[in-house]
């Protein structure tokens, strides 16, 4: 296998696989054995979260075909729970409104936020205005609101107006494969979930194709392999990275996903590949604690734009202690010096701002809404002057900023002086203010509050890469063939990333992997090809009739259940463990007990609704159709008359049977002899199609032999 279109033979114990791609059988394959999977003619894409799907779309938009490899049970990976956006500078949106932000700017910003390797990071800067315009125009994605996070000097940090960035941009791509998927008949595109891959193949140095486990399958695929498999901060075994390098925080919370174990970094080092800054490992400031689960491994993560449009944060006296928008790793040292529990408060204006953020946080009830800030105040048992007094210094502070922007006693960050006495004597002064208010306000304003502890949230480790998202060795020499992009590639961020650069480091790294596989593949050959034209017409959805006056449902295009098939909210309330879990959404009762396991955001973002109605909740995170793609089987009946309970776990009873008309329309079909029929004449078809398949296969393997 060559550095351009080539041919590869692979001979495996049992079977024989000929150049056209056709497996003959040599002996009879054992279980567990080998074998191989082609076309050869594909780059390997092993992980399906944003990075990987970036990838895929890029090789795809340059002529070349794509194999998707992901070990869960269903793509998205950690990209999916991002909430605060994507970071880009020049941008479209940054142009039309009107900020002044520049490439240099940014870089500048990055470097300063710890980021030790000027020639990659500008090429997380570089690409990001293009990936932010090309996410919006390829995709149509809205990300037309702009905040300012942590670390950074002007607005870049892009969302949308509805849903949370992370999974509508995730979903997106994903989406856009999947209906290359369908359009060419596998033909340029394929996706193989609950596919672990377990080795890289080599070949004189240069990485082949990988080695992957499907059920009790080892499957052997070829193409040059893009790595894009995440980090490894929710790996708490004994010989996990995490233990090996940060042992130190083995004890804390996480916000990874179990899928995040290090293994594209361990297969990388496994061929003579470089991995560098394995010991800084991200703790965020602010993952959410929910009252009663306080010793919770798994946490949600409070978006950092929460600080970004005004939020304060407190400790258990009520006193402000950082400057809410300095880097992550600063806010988190100052945690530690203070007394917890601490609190993220946002008021009025702020949780307005903010308010898709702050109604889910509540529904999954790690948020909580105070009328007034006196009652805030009497719950953490502080004086109400005193609380009035910390928020007219931050305002009085936000003012004389104002009027001298470049003034104060305190050093500032990322440069200059600031007012703010707080976080001035920490040495890293607040400059940048949103959503103020007046101490007088306090007593009556209301806030939306949230108890917040810091969480092991991001490796900046990784495998070292190259400009060209190339995997290198520790001399500095290019692995031919292997590439990697995301959380799972080391050298981006340095000991610190910015917030909203997570995102920005999957989509700009996964277009410049992506290009370059595919022009490792093509050379000459490489051309561009519009992803529309290859996924063929965008599907429409199916409408689906209101519920009681609800919005269309989620599961619209699903089959419907029996009418027999009927529950109370009573009912469904009494199924709330991980052993009988139930949720409505939209007037559907879904049994959600054997899909807990494979829910790409965790069991625990389920089980915080099981026997309740979640529809509002899992309209800002998911697209409509959503659970028709991927789990229709779980609806088992609606609201209304209370019907008999199946089991837990039981499904719904199958939908009655269809006889198919005159014209090849599906009508109703009677019960009886009708049914005996058709299923008679079914099964006698299928027989004579089976001799038939079984007798052409013979003929066809004679002539060949």
């Amino acid at each position: 296998f060559g550095s351009r279109r080539g041919r590869a033979f692979c001979e495996s114990p049992g079977l024989l696989l000929v150049e056209s791609g056709a497996m003959a059988p040599k002996s009879q394959a054992k279980q567990n054995e080998p074998r191989c999977d082609f076309p050869i003619d594909q780059a390997i894409v092993v992980g399906g979260g944003l990075a990987g799907m970036t990838a895929a779309n890029t090789v795809l938009e340059n002529g070349a075909k794509v194999l998707v490899l992901d070990k869960s049970s269903f793509c998205g990976g950690n990209s999916s729970k991002a909430t605060s956006g994507i970071n880009g500078s020049c941008t479209q949106t940054q142009k039309d409104k009107g900020i002044d932000d520049t490439n240099e700017l940014f870089l500048s910003d990055t470097l300063k936020g710890g980021a030790k390797k000027p020639e990659i990071a500008k090429v997380l800067v570089w690409e990001s205005g293009p990936a932010v315009d090309w996410l919006m125009q390829t995709f149509n994605l809205d990300l037309s609101l702009v905040a300012r996070l942590g670390g950074h000097s002007a607005p870049r940090t892009h969302r949308g107006k509805e849903r949370f960035p992370g999974m509508t941009i995730t979903y997106a791509l994903i989406q856009m494969v999947e209906r290359v998927q369908e359009n060419t008949g596998g033909g340029m595109a394929r996706i193989v979930n609950k596919a672990k891959v377990v080795d890289l193949i080599t070949n004189n140095g240069a990485v082949i194709g990988c080695k992957y486990e499907k059920g009790t399958d080892v499957i052997q695929a070829f193409g040059p392999v893009i790595l894009a498999t995440g980090g490894f901060g929710a790996d708490f075994t004994a010989d996990s990275l995490l233990a090996k390098y940060r042992p130190d925080l083995m004890h804390l919370p996480t916000s990874n996903g179990e899928h995040c174990t290090g293994d594209g970094i361990k297969m990388g080092e496994a061929v003579g590949a470089a991995s560098l800054d394995l010991e800084w490992v991200q703790v965020h400031p602010t993952g959410l604690v929910k009252v009663g689960e306080e010793d919770a491994k798994v946490k949600f993560l409070a978006a950092e734009a929460l600080r970004g449009v005004g939020g304060l944060l407190i400790d258990n006296e009520g006193n402000r202690f950082a400057n809410e928008l300095g880097r992550r790793d600063y806010v988190t040292g100052e945690m530690w010096k203070n007394k917890a529990p601490f609190r993220l408060c946002l008021n009025s204006l702020a949780s307005t701002e903010i308010h898709w953020h702050c109604e889910h946080y509540k529904g999954r009830g790690v948020m909580r809404k105070y009328d007034t800030g006196a009652d805030l105040a009497k719950e953490l048992g502080v004086d109400v002057k005193k609380m009035e007094a910390v928020w007219q210094a931050h305002y009085e502070a936000s003012q004389k900023h104002e009027k001298d922007p470049e003034g104060g006693p305190f050093p500032a960050y990322p440069s200059g002086k600031s007012w703010d006495e707080p976080s001035g004597k920490t040495g890293c002064g607040k400059k940048f203010y949103h959503n103020v208010i007046q101490g007088s306000q306090f007593a009556t304003e209301t806030f939306h509050v949230a108890i917040v502890t810091p969480v092991i949230h991001y490796c900046m480790g990784g495998l070292e890469i190259s400009a060209k998202s190339e995997v290198v060795t520790a001399k500095g020499k290019v692995i031919p063939g292997l590439y990697a992009a995301g959380e799972v590639a080391g050298g981006v961020h340095g000991n610190n990333r910015l917030g909203g650069s997570s995102l920005l480091d999957c989509v700009a790294f996964g277009r410049v992997a992506g290009k370059a596989c595919a022009e490792y593949m093509l050379g000459a050959d490489m051309k561009t090809v519009a992803l529309k034209d290859l996924a063929g017409a965008e599907p429409v959805a199916k409408p689906a009739a209101a519920t009681g006056g609800a919005a269309a449902s989620p599961a619209a295009g699903t089959a419907a259940a029996p009418a027999a098939a009927g529950y109370t909210l009573e009912e469904v309330a009494k199924h709330t463990t991980k052993d009988d879990c139930w949720v409505v959404l939209h007037g559907q009762v879904l049994n959600v007990t054997s899909f807990l396991k494979d829910h790409p955001g965790g069991e625990l973002a389920i089980l915080t609704f099981a026997g309740k109605d979640a529809s509002a909740e899992f309209d800002m995170i998911h697209p409509p159709d959503v659970l028709q793609k991927y789990a229709p089987d779980t609806v088992i009946g609606t609201v209304g008359a209370a019907g008999g309970a199946p089991a837990a776990g039981a499904s719904a009873a199958a939908p009655k049977q269809q006889v198919i008309a005159a014209g090849g329309k599906p009508t109703e079909g009677p019960k009886g002899a009708l049914d005996l029929v058709d299923s008679d004449a079914e099964g006698l078809c299928g027989c004579i199609k089976s001799v038939w398949f079984m007798v052409r296969a013979f003929m066809m393997q004679i002539f060949r032999t």
